[in-house]
């Protein structure tokens, strides 16, 4: 017999229902057919599953380990048939959905909870990448859609890509900075004393791509924007941020805006996603950020 489903199940049934007999009613079997299941697999494994104290039948440390692992065997293969069921139905079973750390994911959460009320099944994976790292993620499977990416800067064969808006910069400094008591705009000679802030592009083997507006200054990297509006906050740097981010820092006063002889462009954003990706859930989400982005 070995270690079966099967086995795996009857283990599930004794210690639910608490006795052989009640395993075997519960599994529509005779005592004896869970009997012979329980001392066959001991005989194949060769281990003690149960001893007897009294009329009793109590785990050993090996049962229970058997038990424990079985059960996860037990979920690993109802998972198994639920998924073959879901790609049946035409749903893929889950979804990688990459997002910019420039993006607005509130826009992203108000589809994911359209899509929940259609109640396919489908698991939604939500991960974070900057730059260069978004268009690396759809060529490596990480991501089967990227929401919020800049233009891509590696070969597009195989991608497609649209538009989906754009973003506008402001220079911005925290609520103290000597920056505040300078001569305005803003020369890029002013800003070479303050540390410039970069958010580091997440590509691993893909060229960085860099959005850096001043080349003399030294850097703080950080690893999202997240991190760069606290940093910019505490005022340990400078640089651009992009509005929709920032309008309750700028309206309490955190941050300041200020006018700079060199303003950032802006940038369009785009979505991208492999052009062989045929699933019903990658498609649901490509038509709705059309239908908000017309």
């Amino acid at each position: 017999m070995k270690l079966s489903l099967e086995a795996c199940e009857v283990l599930d049934a004794i210690d639910s229902k608490g006795s052989f007999a009640a395993a075997a009613a519960a599994l529509y079997r005779v005592p004896s057919t869970i009997t012979y299941t329980v001392q066959k697999l001991e005989e194949d494994l060769g281990i003690i599953i149960y001893r007897r104290e009294g009329r009793r039948s109590i785990l050993t440390p090996a049962g229970k380990v058997l038990l424990e692992q079985g059960r996860e065997l037990l979920k690993a293969a109802q998972s198994i048939v639920e998924t073959a069921k879901q790609v049946d139905s035409g749903w893929e079973s889950h979804i990688n959905i990459a997002v910019d750390t420039i993006y607005d994911i509130d826009e992203l959460y108000n589809l994911i909870e359209e899509f929940y009320k259609l109640k396919t099944g489908v698991e939604v994976n939500i991960t974070e990448e900057v730059l260069a790292g978004n268009w690396e993620a759809v060529v490596e499977n990480r991501a089967d859609l990227v929401i919020g990416a800049p233009y891509p800067g590696i070969s597009t064969q195989g991608i497609n890509f649209e538009e989906i808006g754009v973003v506008d910069w402001q220079f911005v400094v925290s609520k103290e900075h000597p920056l505040l008591e300078y001569d305005l705009p803003l020369t890029e000679e002013d800003t070479k004393p303050f540390h410039s802030i970069i958010i580091k592009d997440s590509s691993i083997r893909s060229p960085a791509i860099s959005h850096r507006i001043f080349e003399k200054q030294s850097v703080l990297r950080v690893a999202s924007l997240e991190q760069k509006i606290s940093a910019q906050i505490r005022g340990l740097g400078i640089g651009f941020l992009p509005t929709h981010r920032i309008i309750k820092q700028l309206e309490a006063g955190e941050l300041v805006s200020l006018p700079i002889a060199k303003d950032a462009p802006v940038t369009p954003v785009f979505m991208g996603w492999k052009i062989n990706n045929k699933g019903r859930a990658i498609r649901w989400f490509i038509d709705k950020f059309r239908d908000c982005h017309k």
